[in-house]
């Protein structure tokens, strides 16, 4: 297990859909190790495969106090989502120093491969609503900022650019 660098943006992987996982192997549970403990020593509450360069629809998720509850999901897709929204800041370590308010449904309903190759049904809210939502734009290549009005979209990444330096 390992920490793996972030693509920064604007790297192209960031924006390209995710190819489907299919089967769970050891390969596949190496990589959610890795991403686990890259998560972790962001400290993240979530993380999805392309993130890390690695263009496969897999994603963890742990927005525990304790930490170490981390799910693993693999060709993640939402069936239903509430109508109620939750207003949450949101940022990505492919784009570092900035951050954005968005609203998301706060209760998700979604269909997953586990750690153990099967496929589940799992409803999510409150910020793991959010951060699973946040994970699975990340894996059809849109980054939380692209949720944004065209104006406020623009001024995060001129802020990100001059964050930069």
């Amino acid at each position: 297990m390992s920490v793996r660098p972030f693509v920064p943006w604007p790297d192209r992987r960031l924006r390209e859909p995710a190819s489907p996982v299919g089967e769970i192997t050891d390969e596949i549970r190496a990589i959610w190790d890795d991403m686990i403990d890259t998560m972790e020593a962001m400290p993240g509450l979530g993380l999805a495969a392309p993130q890390i360069g690695v263009m496969l629809r897999l994603a963890v998720v742990d927005c525990s106090e304790e930490r170490g509850r981390a799910v693993r999901l693999a060709d993640p897709e939402i069936l239903s989502a509430s109508a109620t929204l939750r207003a949450h800041d949101e940022a990505s370590p492919n784009l570092p120093g900035v951050h954005a308010r968005l609203e998301r449904p706060e209760r998700v309903e979604v269909a997953f491969t586990d750690h153990a190759g099967i496929r589940v049904r799992q409803t999510f809210e409150g910020l793991w609503a959010i951060s699973v939502q946040h994970q699975i734009d990340h894996l059809h290549g849109r980054m939380y900022f692209d949720r944004l009005s065209r104006t406020k979209r623009d001024m995060v990444l001129r802020r990100a650019r001059k964050a930069k330096g």
